[in-house]
């Protein structure tokens, strides 16, 4: 089975992006390659722009604090482990405590790193990191792998509260879905949401289906075309019935 996961707003949209993003980062940093630590930088970049957005750490905290009340209300229900209760709560705490001791804007210990915002520069032009427009960059990845691995995670630790934060609240909404079966027929579906959509919609269905969802969504109806998987530039409505999962997911409110 392959899953696709469809942001319904821009904050989940958000959201996914900087998970996607930290989770490349996190492999390639693991890696011994001075070429891996090259792109675990370079991502480190990406992660540092959308999570500079001014309003992102403020959404996050809201967030935390509203899913903390809503998980307080479920104490002394039968049907939920105290444990497990007490587990996620913590965890939202803590989380909570990092995002509040950011000081300042989020990223501003980059951005005040002129080598590395030189490199950052050079790096969003082709070929601009080569050798000669950079030596110290080069320099840089000649040296022990420890070392780089170390630079890396200073210049990553400060945007670890974004990450923890991000895949508490990520975890919630996909642990809270509603998942129902449909057909699409003749690669094509529809569903009325009488004024209220989820937050994310993830599209199940068989691997072996040469066929690519495309989903447009909003509070009154769910559109979904399927595509053809033919990797060409146009592309063509795949005529065949798609049976397939819908799960809507929502943080609670």
């Amino acid at each position: 089975m392959i899953s696709y996961e469809f942001p319904i707003n821009e904050k989940i949209r958000t959201w996914l992006r900087l998970e996607d993003l930290f989770a490349r980062l996190n492999y390639f940093q693991s890696g011994e390659l001075s070429m891996e630590h090259h792109v675990a930088l370079t991502t480190l970049f990406e992660v540092h722009e959308v999570a500079s957005r001014p309003d992102l750490k403020s959404e996050l905290l809201q967030e935390l604090e509203r899913q903390k009340r809503a998980l307080a209300c479920l104490r002394d229900n039968p049907a939920i482990s105290e444990e497990a209760l007490n587990v996620i709560l913590n965890e939202i705490e803590q989380a909570s405590a990092a995002l509040l001791a950011i000081t300042g804007k989020v990223g501003t210990t980059l951005r005040e790193n002129e080598w590395l915002m030189s490199i950052k520069q050079r790096a969003s032009m082709p070929g601009g990191t080569c050798q000669f427009d950079l030596p110290s960059y080069h320099y840089w990845q000649k040296q022990a792998v420890s070392l780089r691995r170390a630079n890396l995670l200073e210049w990553l630790s400060p945007l670890l509260p974004i990450s923890k934060a991000i895949s508490i609240l990520l975890r919630l909404l996909r642990e809270n879905g509603r998942k129902l079966s449909f057909i699409a027929h003749k690669g094509t579906f529809q569903q009325m949401q009488g004024g209220r959509a989820a937050q994310l919609l993830r599209i199940t269905l068989p691997s072996g289906l040469a066929c690519i969802p495309e989903l447009g969504a909003n509070k009154y109806a769910i559109n979904i075309r399927f595509i053809l998987a033919n990797y060409e530039a146009k592309s063509s409505l795949f005529e065949e019935d798609v049976a397939f999962d819908l799960t809507f997911c929502s943080l609670t409110s």
